[in-house]
């Protein structure tokens, strides 16, 4: 173990941390206020608050390192500490967090930890009155580097961190509550703007189609034609195969126009077949899996067919862009009465500057038309994730 670890808790790091706490009034300020008292108390590579915020979700805020979980939130289920948000266990201490399947399973939102080799690392709740309001987690890059007396030292200053940041916190929600307040007097505007981007973009689909319609389908008849009317045109055979060609194209167009599988067949069925089509004859793997029983299809015919576009576009683009060799499309509950749809690959991931954006706005008008939220994110190629309420 290393000096730093084996000296006496500074009494004096905890009176200064209060002192830096006391003047400042939002919680980064704060946290990157106190964070040579913390290391003072615990060397450490990362540290990070991971706060209450809605159901399901936890906001962080980070000193050390800049990584992705401070830039979004993050769900509870795909977070490395969730075992201790959900009171699995009352602290967790790692050897190797790169090697332990508490914090890398399946999904896990592990990115930060391969990236920037965060071993060693240590989790304390933070509570006030007796209720946990969050955590505080320490890395350092050091493996082995933390022990149970590590865990007493991380509590200690858990301990003494939590009201002030509770109280910040509550602050800073109370202030996105006005915020939201204030963006509701504007949403049935925005809705309206949204609708009418909508219809443009379905005038615009509508004029595509038949440009399609008129620059390939009518094309090719009208080639097949002359090449029918030559005695010395080609045989039946060649007719056949550009035939069926002339059918296919004419099926795809109608297949984009209207989303009859979906009516006919419901939702996974629908998406199987788009998903398999899409793909063609590339190598790629496919799955759908729905875990709701059906969700999709109980949903009102607006909200599933939003849902289904989106995913349609984002099979699109996974399957013609990415480069991935698996593409996952995954139905679950979310949100008690909720559903969540996520359409994952394992390509390359969405470019920092993509050329091409109205793909991405229009999946994004659709979430809100019908007050869903999107979430699109690359980890290992790209997710796009589609949370309903109220939906199962």
């Amino acid at each position: 173990m290393t000096d730093a670890l084996a000296s006496p808790v500074s009494q004096d790091a905890f009176l200064r941390i209060s002192a830096h706490l006391a003047e400042r009034t939002d919680i980064a300020s704060a946290l990157a206020a106190v964070a040579d008292e913390i290391a003072e108390v615990i060397p450490f590579t990362h540290a990070d608050l991971c706060l209450k915020d809605r159901a399901g979700w936890l906001s962080s805020y980070e000193v050390g390192i800049r990584t992705r979980w401070s830039r979004a939130r993050t769900r509870v289920d795909v977070s490395p500490i969730r075992d201790l948000i959900t009171g699995t266990c009352d602290f967790m201490l790692c050897r190797d967090a790169m090697q332990d399947p508490r914090q890398t399973f399946k999904g896990a939102c592990s990115e930060p930890i391969f990236n920037h080799k965060l071993r060693s690392r240590v989790h304390v709740l933070m509570k006030v009155m007796g209720r946990p309001i969050g955590t505080l987690n320490i890395s350092h890059s050091t493996p082995g580097l933390y022990d149970l007396d590590t865990v007493q030292r991380a509590q200690h200053v858990a301990d003494a961190l939590s009201p002030y940041f509770h109280a910040l916190h509550t602050a800073e929600r109370a202030q996105r509550a006005t915020q939201v307040r204030q963006e509701a007097q504007a949403r049935e505007e925005g809705l309206r703007r949204g609708a009418l981007e909508l219809t443009q973009t379905l005038e615009q689909e509508r004029q595509r189609i038949g440009m399609d319609l008129h620059d390939q389908t009518l094309a090719d008849l009208t080639r097949l034609l002359r090449e029918v009317s030559d005695p010395a045109g080609p045989g039946r055979v060649d007719l056949s195969g550009r035939i069926t060609e002339i059918i296919d194209d004419l099926r795809r167009i109608i297949d984009t126009a209207l989303p009859t599988l979906l009516d006919l067949f419901g939702f996974a069925h629908a998406i199987r077949v788009h998903l398999e089509r899409a793909v063609g004859a590339q190598p790629i793997q496919v799955e759908v899996v729905d875990e709701t029983d059906g969700a999709p299809d109980r949903l009102a015919a607006t909200e599933r067919t939003a849902l289904f576009r989106i995913a349609q576009e984002a099979i699109n683009n996974a399957a013609r862009h990415s480069g991935a060799r698996r593409i996952t499309v995954r139905v679950t509950a979310w949100a008690k009465t909720g559903l969540m749809m996520t359409v994952r690959d394992d390509g390359r991931g969405l470019p920092s500057d993509p050329q091409r954006t109205s793909g991405l706005a229009h999946m994004r008008t659709r979430a809100r038309l019908i007050s869903a939220e999107l979430d699109i994110r690359n980890e290992g190629g790209c997710t796009v994730c589609v949370m309903l309420e109220g939906a199962a």
